[in-house]
């Protein structure tokens, strides 16, 4: 595969780090009880489709049946129960090959995270991997209220740099990636097909072959 010049490797995290959702899942059923939402219990399949979307579109998919009074306390009730579970948790949730891979290449790249989370997310999956030494810098939506296009470039322009690239792997980052101006690299064992991409890893230490 021909490779792919960058100054700056940008990461998602659900797919592509690593797979939290049966512990997501949890954590939300823990919140719709305490609040007596009645629902069929959520799963990590049921997850899946969800996970990179932002907080506003998972809500509507989710919860339109909820009365809009309830809506606000519910999601920061799911984002406080969840956030609790993943802290309980002491199993690896990343990829095989993520926390290697990533202190490998922060020897020679800048390495940054941008996802569609709430605040605080990124900053647990640091704390749980001790993978904050490696990392450079973050965005979220959590923290802009803006989507994952406008987080890339925010987080691109901030730290300089001139040939950034993004890893995930879902169509939406595609689709981020492609309005930011940024080349894609897809992470296809993740949860998603996206169409187009400029480079393809099958596991996350294939990331170490593709950059130069």
């Amino acid at each position: 595969m021909k490779k792919i010049h960058t100054d700056g490797i940008l990461l998602d995290i659900d797919g592509t780090l690593w797979d939290s959702r049966a512990l997501v899942a949890e954590g939300w059923n823990r919140a719709l009880k305490l609040f007596g939402i009645q629902k069929e219990p959520l799963t990590a399949e049921i997850m899946k489709p969800l996970f990179g979307k932002t907080m506003d579109i998972i809500a509507q998919e989710l919860f339109a049946d909820v009365p809009k009074d309830k809506l606000i306390p519910l999601y920061s009730e799911c984002f406080r129960q969840e956030a609790l579970v993943l802290k309980e948790n002491t199993k690896d949730l990343t990829y095989d090959g993520v926390i290697r891979t990533i202190k490998n290449l922060s020897r020679n790249y800048k390495i940054f995270i941008v996802s569609n989370c709430q605040s605080g997310y990124i900053e647990l999956l640091l704390e749980k991997t001790k993978l904050a030494p490696y990392i450079n810098d973050f965005e979220c939506y959590g923290n802009t209220d803006k989507g994952k296009a406008f987080n890339i470039r925010l987080l691109a322009d901030r730290n300089k740099l001139k040939a950034p690239v993004y890893v995930g792997d879902t169509q939406g980052d595609y689709e981020a990636t492609n309005e930011a101006g940024v080349p894609f690299i897809w992470a296809s064992y993740g949860f998603g097909h996206p169409e187009k991409y400029i480079g393809k890893i099958n596991k996350f230490s294939q990331l170490e072959d593709i950059v130069e």
